[in-house]
């Protein structure tokens, strides 16, 4: 048994400050490297906390992106049930990488959801994101170690000394 306390309400506190994060307006300029943070929080409930974390949870956080966002119902919801059934296939290899082995296991399916996210778009007829939009998936990559880190710290109550 760990010594280290879960605590149960971080899971669905950083999912509301994710979706949170998604409505913040950004500059025209920086708007296309807005990283998938709902992505990236799922991705490490999916790794550090399977039994909590799944399909369901990652679809139906989807679903209320997809409302709040404004975009095709459904879209963040298939995107986001692929990255997690992909994540538990291979979270018991990813888990013990390293972080800079992770950075890349995490960028490769964020670059993955871009790619659905473009499908999508092609399918449906809807215009698709500009190629400014394919550096986000790096900027998320970049960004995992603070967000494993910041999410690892705060679950578990540790303070930085």
């Amino acid at each position: 048994m760990s010594r280290l306390r879960d605590n149960r309400w971080v899971l669905p506190a950083s999912l509301v400050v994710t979706l949170m994060l998604g409505l913040l307006p950004l500059p025209t300029l920086l708007q296309p490297l807005r990283p998938y943070w709902l992505a990236l929080v799922l991705a490490y409930w999916v790794i550090e906390a399977p039994e909590r974390v799944g399909l369901g949870l990652a679809f139906a956080s989807g679903i209320i992106a997809d409302l709040l966002y404004g975009g095709l119902l459904g879209e963040q919801a298939l995107r986001l049930t692929i990255l997690a059934f992909i994540l538990q296939r291979f979270r018991a290899r990813i888990r013990f990488f390293p972080m800079s082995q992770q950075m890349l296991a995490i960028g490769g399916l964020l670059l993955n959801d871009r790619i659905i996210s473009a499908v999508i778009h092609v399918l449906v007829g809807e215009p698709t994101l500009p190629w400014a939009y394919w550096w986000a998936p790096l900027l998320g990559m970049a960004l995992w170690p603070l967000v494993f880190v910041l999410l690892d710290a705060v679950r578990f109550g540790r303070r930085g000394r």
